[in-house]
């Protein structure tokens, strides 16, 4: 819950007009919960917030006033890097300008008027790929020239070509998933090509997308954050590893070696309307009948971590139910592993 916190926090906050960098802890709890489609009314989700809500205060991430307010904190060392960072692009834009004009004024005598070099020079211009700074051009409805995103609300069922159709522009996603469980959050980090592209995407908060009203703002990238994920092939990332694909898991995640005799298979990223009939069916599909099952739980809460454990009476039917991994089950895809 401590990820999903944190993205919400920087969402909200981004999404408030200047000067207001603060949100009532139970406005941010309403937000949080939203997200993770979680009950507002249950006692063991409050009690699950209210206990991640100090662990990030203890450990510097978030500032909890008397009054109930909470706000991001940035640590000191942060402002200094970010300060020698502009004294060093004021610096370099200082000596390439100095350097221009005694390219211009210091010309030799036996280059004026060649015309061959000047179209190899239009030519290498218009080869080389546009820079950070055209990028991150400022424009109408995005002043900052921000190209990273949080989008919220996401329906289960939401996957990259659902989502780049969406919201045109797109270069990268990176799904929000519980890092134990490979359970989606319903959010989302993208990064857009353009500062217009994601100007356009922004004016987009509130439409709907497969029935849910979606939720995105800016959200530039804080100091020392990796981002956009180091990828040469601009792919989906978060979740399962692979090429791009449904949130919580981008495509079907690679099995693990398969013990001898095995019978047990591990079963993860499950939908909580999920119950002893429902997976007993969808392991029937393919003739594999089930022994038992074992759903996981939070310790603390009691909460259904979305995973589990079932057990077959044969090998060969252990071996069949591991042909569903990735198949949809109640709207979302099953991850399977074999387990001893």
């Amino acid at each position: 819950m401590k990820d999903s916190i944190i993205s919400v926090l920087e969402g909200a906050l981004l999404s408030k007009g200047e000067g207001e960098k603060t949100i009532k802890v139970k406005e941010l709890r309403k937000l949080v919960f939203l997200s993770l489609q979680k009950d507002e009314n249950e006692k063991s989700s409050k009690k699950e917030y209210k206990k991640a809500i100090q662990t990030l205060e203890k450990e510097g991430q978030l500032n909890l006033d008397s009054d109930g307010l909470i706000s991001m904190k940035s640590g000191k060392k942060d402002k200094k890097k970010s300060k020698k960072r502009k004294r060093k692009e004021e610096e370099n834009e200082e000596s390439s300008k100095k350097h221009n004009k005694q390219d211009s004024t210091t010309e030799p005598e036996d280059h004026k008027g060649d015309d061959d070099d000047g179209e190899d020079a239009e030519e290498e211009q218009e080869a080389s790929p546009s820079n950070d700074k055209a990028k991150n051009t400022p424009c109408k409805g995005n002043p900052q020239g921000v190209t990273r995103l949080f989008v919220g609300n996401l329906p289960f069922a939401v996957d990259e070509t659902s989502l780049k159709t969406f919201m045109p522009g797109v270069t990268h996603i990176k799904w929000i998933t519980d890092k134990e469980t490979g359970k989606f959050y319903g959010s989302a980090f993208v990064e857009m090509e353009t500062s217009s592209h994601a100007a356009d995407a922004v004016a987009k908060a509130g439409s709907q997308l497969m029935g849910r009203q979606i939720k995105i703002n800016f959200a530039p990238a804080r100091p020392g954050d990796v981002w956009p994920p180091p990828n040469n092939k601009r792919t989906t990332t978060g979740g399962a590893e692979g090429g791009g694909g449904q949130a919580g898991g981008s495509g079907v995640k690679a099995m693990s070696a398969k013990p001898d005799d095995c019978r047990k298979l591990f079963i993860g990223n499950l939908s909580y309307e999920i119950d002893d009939d429902a997976i007993t069916k969808f392991f029937a599909s393919v003739d594999a009948e089930i022994k038992a099952v074992r759903w996981l739980h939070h310790k603390d809460s009691g909460d259904f971590k979305g995973c589990g454990f079932v057990e077959f009476w044969k090998p060969e039917d252990c071996s069949k139910g591991a042909t569903l991994n990735g198949k949809s089950l109640l709207g979302r895809p099953i991850r399977i592993d074999w387990s001893d």
